[in-house]
C-alpha cells in the first residue's frame, strides 16, 4: 500500500523573511558587471524584484559573494538549524530521533485507522492515510537523499539506520491485512465515498493498488511465493543493470583495415602490428564513425551489439519470473499489471501509440538515410555505415564561422545568468520567482548548496529549492530532481497533536510551511533538491564563473521543470502532489521546459556575457537554431526511431502471457520487432551472427513495460509547445502560462493526465474535437502518437 513513496526527491521549509534585508548584498562583489534589467522586467514589487533578480547572478556566479551573503546568519549569532532546517537533524543521533518520532506517530494513525467503526472515520479514511504516507516519506526520502549525497559518514550511516527503520515498518503495515480490510470496506460504500474529494478518492484507489501489489489480498502460499518472486527480480534486476558485458571484448584488426580512424587513438589501441578495438567505450564509437573500410566497421558494429550467454540468461530469467508474477496477481501478462494505473491503462494503447509513433516518423527516416545513401552509392547501406556517413555529413555541413561562434555561446551562460532567465520566465508565465536565502549553521550537507525560496506575486511562500549544482570528489554526477518533503495540508489535530509532545514538536519538524491564502490552513511547503555536476566558479571571483554548454542550459531546464512541478502542484494530500503522478505523465513538465531554454524570446531574457554584459546576438541565436535543426535532420528521425523501436522491444518482453510454458527466446523476439520495424534492422540471416543487444538494455529492469513513457510524454509536450506556446512565439505570454498552470501542473497527480491535456490544448484544438482526449484510452493514445516526436533532437 505504502509505496506511494516511489523514492522521488521533494522538499519543503518555512516562511519567507522580508526580502529587503539583502539590500546591504547588492554591490558585494566586483566579479562580475553591474546588470541591466530588460527595461519591461519589472512589473509589481519592483525594487526587491530588481534586487533579487540582481542577487541570484551574484549567488550562483561569485563564490565570495556567496560567502558573504550565506554567513550573514552565522555571523549574526543564529543557533545551529538541522539539515535542510529539520529540527531534529542536528547531529547524527538527531536521524534516530527523527525516525522514531515519526514511527510513534505513524503507530498513533494506524491504531485510529484499525478501530474506525463509524461513519465519519471512514470519510476521514483517505486522508489518514494520505498523512501516514506522508509520515513514512518524510524519513524515508529524506533519508535516503542524505544517505547519498551527505559527504560526512557518520551522517550516511545514521540515515540509512532511519531508511532502514521506517522502510521495514512500511513492509509491516504492507502485510497488515486489517489496514487493507478498512480501506476496501471505505470505498465500498458509498455513503462514504460520496463525501470524498476527486483527491481523495484517487489517493484511497492509489493506496488500495499499492497494498494489491504486496499481495496482501492473496492466500498465505501464493502470498509467500510473491513476497519471494519479488525478492528474487530484485536481485536479477540488479544483476542485469550491472551485469552488462559482450560476447567478445575486443575486435582485432590488420592496421591498414584501420585508415581514417585517430592515429592517436590507433596508436593507443596498436598491439604490434594489430589494433585491439574494445567492444565497449568510446572507442568503437569513434572507430564506428571514422573507419573507411565497411567490413572492418561490420566486424566492430557486431561485437558492440552482442551480449554475452550469461547476461541474455539473466534477462531471461528476470522475464519468466515477471511472468509468473503477473499470473500470480491476476494479470495477463507483466505488462498489463504494470501499466494498469498509468495513462496508457493496457498494452494494446501502448502498442497502438508506438506503431503510430513510428509510422509518423518514417517519412522522416526516410528523408535521412536517402542522403546517407547518396553518399555511399549503389551498394546498400548497412547499420554499420549509419554512423559513418552521419559523421561525414556533420563535417560537410559544419562551417568555420559558425563553429567560431558557437564555441563562444557558453561565455554567455554563466550558471547565474541562467538562473536569473529561469526566474525571469516563471515571473513572466505563472507570477512565481526565485529569491535568494542565506542558510542557516547546518542547514545545508555542503557549504556550495544554495538556498532559493520560491515566491508568488504577493510575497507569498511557496516552496525551497536547495541547489547542489557543483562538482566534487566522491558527488554522484548525474543531474537529477528530488523532493524531500511533499506539499500538503496540516489538520490543526495534526498542530495540537505535535504542541502536545514531550518536548512540543513542530507540525513539520522545522521545515517549512505556510497559512493558505484566505484561509487558516496550515501548509506544508514543498523542500526540493536539484543536483547537477556543473565544474565550480573559481574561488576568488576573478576570472570567468561557471559557463554552461547549450546541452547543460538544457539539462538544469529539465531538472527545473520538475522542480515547477513540485512547486505549483501542490494539493491538500502529499500522494498526488507534484510529481507524484502516473509515470508516463511525470516527464512532460520537465522535457516542455527544454523548449523554453533557448527560444529566441527566453534567451533575450538572460544570455548575456559574464565580464561585458552584452546580450547574445540575434545572428548567434539564428546560427545555433541552424545547428540543431541541421543535427535534427541528419541523424534525428533515425534516434528518434532507435528509441521507438528500444519501447517496442521492451513492450514485447513484457507482453509474454503470464501462462507462457517455453523457454523465452529474447533474441528472437528482438529480432523479430526489429525485423517488422526497423529501417536499418541488425542481420539475423545467420543464426552464429545474431546481434543480442537487449543484453545492454539496462531500463528493462528499471522501466519494464513503461519504456515508452519518455516518448510519450516527448509527443504531448511537442504539440502543446506547438498549440499552446505557438512554438516559442508566446513563449513569454502570460495567458498561455496561466493555461498550462492551471490545466497541467497546479493538478499535480490529483487530476487525469488525460483531462490535463485536454484542458490544455482546449476544446478547440482540432485533435480533441468533442473532447475525445478527456477520457484516454486506445483511440487517444494513437492520436498522440499521430502528434510525433517533431525533428527537434
Amino acid at each position: 500500500m505504502l509505496n506511494t513513496l516511489r523514492l522521488r526527491p521533494w522538499t519543503c521549509k518555512q516562511c519567507l523573511r522580508r526580502i529587503e534585508r539583502f539590500r546591504n548584498f547588492a554591490t558585494c562583489s566586483s566579479a562580475s558587471p553591474e546588470y541591466r534589467l530588460p527595461s519591461d522586467f519589472v512589473t509589481s514589487n519592483g525594487p526587491a524584484r530588481r534586487h533579487d533578480d540582481a542577487v541570484l547572478r551574484q549567488v550562483f556566479d561569485s563564490r565570495p559573494f556567496w560567502r558573504e551573503f550565506s554567513q550573514r546568519k552565522a555571523n549574526g549569532g543564529t543557533k545551529p538549524t538541522g539539515l535542510v532546517q529539520n529540527q531534529f537533524l542536528t547531529s547524527p543521533e538527531g536521524f534516530r530521533e527523527f525516525a522514531h518520532t515519526s514511527l510513534q506517530k505513524c503507530q498513533r494513525v494506524v491504531a485510529k485507522i484499525l478501530a474506525v467503526s463509524t461513519l465519519e472515520g471512514y470519510r476521514a479514511m483517505a486522508k489518514d492515510l494520505d498523512r501516514l504516507s506522508d509520515l513514512l516519506c518524510r524519513v524515508i526520502d529524506l533519508s535516503d537523499f542524505m544517505r547519498a549525497n551527505h559527504p560526512d559518514p557518520r551522517i550516511q550511516e545514521a540515515a540509512t539506520q532511519a531508511y532502514a527503520l521506517m522502510f521495514e515498518y512500511m513492509n509491516v503495515l504492507n502485510t497488515t491485512t486489517h489496514l487493507y480490510d478498512q480501506l476496501k470496506k471505505a470505498l465500498s460504500m458509498p455513503e462514504v465515498t460520496s463525501h470524498w474529494t476527486e483527491g481523495e478518492m484517487m489517493v484511497a484507489q492509489i493506496l488500495l493498488k499499492d497494498f494489491t501489489n504486496s499481495a496482501i489480498h492473496m492466500p498465505p502460499a501464493e502470498r509467500q511465493r510473491f513476497v519471494s518472486l519479488s525478492s528474487e527480480i530484485s536481485q536479477i534486476g540488479s544483476d542485469f543493470v550491472n551485469g552488462a558485458e559482450p560476447a567478445v571484448s575486443h575486435v582485432v584488426l590488420n592496421k591498414s583495415r584501420v585508415q581514417g580512424m585517430d592515429p592517436v587513438l590507433v596508436q593507443q589501441l596498436q598491439r604490434w602490428n594489430r589494433i585491439s578495438v574494445p567492444s565497449t567505450g568510446m572507442a568503437p564509437k569513434l572507430a564506428l564513425r571514422t573507419i573507411h573500410d565497411s567490413e572492418a566497421r561490420k566486424e566492430i558494429y557486431l561485437a558492440t551489439r552482442t551480449s554475452s550467454k550469461r547476461q541474455i540468461r539473466r534477462l531471461e530469467e528476470l522475464l519468466a519470473k515477471r511472468a509468473e508474477l503477473a499470473k500470480l496477481a491476476g494479470y495477463p501478462s507483466f505488462a498489463h499489471m504494470a501499466l494498469s494505473d498509468k495513462m496508457a491503462k493496457t498494452p494494446e494503447a501502448v502498442s497502438n501509440f508506438l506503431s503510430t509513433l513510428i509510422d509518423r516518423n518514417r517519412e522522416f527516416v526516410r528523408e535521412e538515410l536517402a542522403k546517407l545513401q547518396s553518399m555511399k552509392g549503389p551498394e546498400p547501406l548497412q547499420p554499420w555505415d549509419h554512423a559513418y556517413y552521419v559523421n561525414k555529413r556533420m563535417l560537410e555541413s559544419s562551417s568555420s564561422r559558425r563553429s567560431r561562434e558557437l564555441s563562444r555561446v557558453p561565455e554567455f551562460f554563466s550558471l547565474g545568468t541562467v538562473m536569473q532567465g529561469l526566474s525571469r520566465l516563471f515571473d513572466r508565465l505563472y507570477g512565481v520567482r526565485l529569491v535568494p536565502m542565506e542558510t542557516a549553521p547546518g542547514e545545508t550537507w555542503n557549504p556550495d548548496v544554495r538556498r532559493l525560496d520560491v515566491v508568488d506575486e504577493a510575497g507569498q511562500h511557496l516552496a525551497v529549492i536547495y541547489c547542489d549544482l557543483f562538482t566534487r570528489p566522491g558527488k554522484l554526477p548525474n543531474p537529477a530532481h528530488f523532493t524531500l518533503r511533499c506539499a500538503r495540508e496540516i489538520s490543526s489535530e495534526e498542530v495540537a497533536e505535535s504542541a502536545a509532545m514531550d518536548p512540543p514538536c513542530h507540525p513539520n519538524d522545522g521545515m517549512a510551511t505556510a497559512m493558505s491564502p484566505g484561509s487558516q490552513t496550515l501548509r506544508q511547503l514543498p523542500t526540493i533538491a536539484l543536483v547537477c555536476d556543473f565544474p565550480e566558479p573559481p574561488p576568488t571571483g576573478h576570472g570567468p564563473p561557471t559557463l554552461l554548454s547549450e546541452h547543460s542550459v538544457r539539462t538544469l531546464f529539465h531538472e527545473m521543470g520538475h522542480a515547477l512541478h513540485s512547486v505549483l502542484g501542490q494539493t491538500p494530500l502529499q500522494s498526488i502532489s507534484g510529481t507524484r503522478c502516473a509515470t508516463d505523465f511525470a516527464e512532460l513538465p520537465s522535457v516542455l521546459m527544454e523548449s523554453f531554454a533557448t527560444a529566441p524570446e527566453v534567451l533575450s531574457l538572460y544570455a548575456r556575457h559574464w565580464r561585458t554584459d552584452e546580450p547574445l546576438s540575434p545572428s548567434t541565436i539564428q546560427s545555433m537554431e541552424a545547428e540543431r535543426t541541421t543535427h535534427a535532420h541528419i541523424y534525428g528521425a533515425v534516434e528518434n526511431e532507435s528509441q521507438i523501436l528500444m519501447a517496442l522491444v521492451d513492450q514485447a518482453y513484457h507482453q509474454i502471457p503470464s501462462n507462457n510454458g517455453h523457454t523465452i527466446d529474447s533474441t528472437h523476439i528482438y529480432h523479430d520487432v526489429f525485423s517488422r520495424y526497423a529501417s536499418l534492422p541488425d542481420p539475423a540471416d545467420n543464426p552464429k551472427q545474431l546481434t543480442s543487444w537487449q543484453g545492454y538494455f539496462g531500463h528493462l529492469y528499471g522501466y519494464g513495460a513503461t519504456y515508452y513513457s519518455y516518448l510519450f510524454d516527448r509527443a504531448i509536450a511537442n504539440k502543446i509547445w506547438q498549440d499552446v506556446f505557438q512554438s516559442g512565439k508566446r513563449a513569454l505570454d502570460r495567458e498561455a502560462g496561466e493555461r498550462y498552470k492551471n490545466e497541467v501542473l497546479r493538478w499535480g497527480g490529483g487530476r487525469s493526465g488525460w483531462r490535463c491535456v485536454a484542458g490544455v490544448l482546449g476544446s478547440e484544438n482540432p485533435s480533441n474535437a468533442d473532447g475525445r482526449l478527456a477520457e484516454g484510452g486506445e483511440e487517444a493514445m494513437r492520436e498522440v502518437g499521430r502528434w510525433g516526436l517533431g525533428r527537434h533532437l
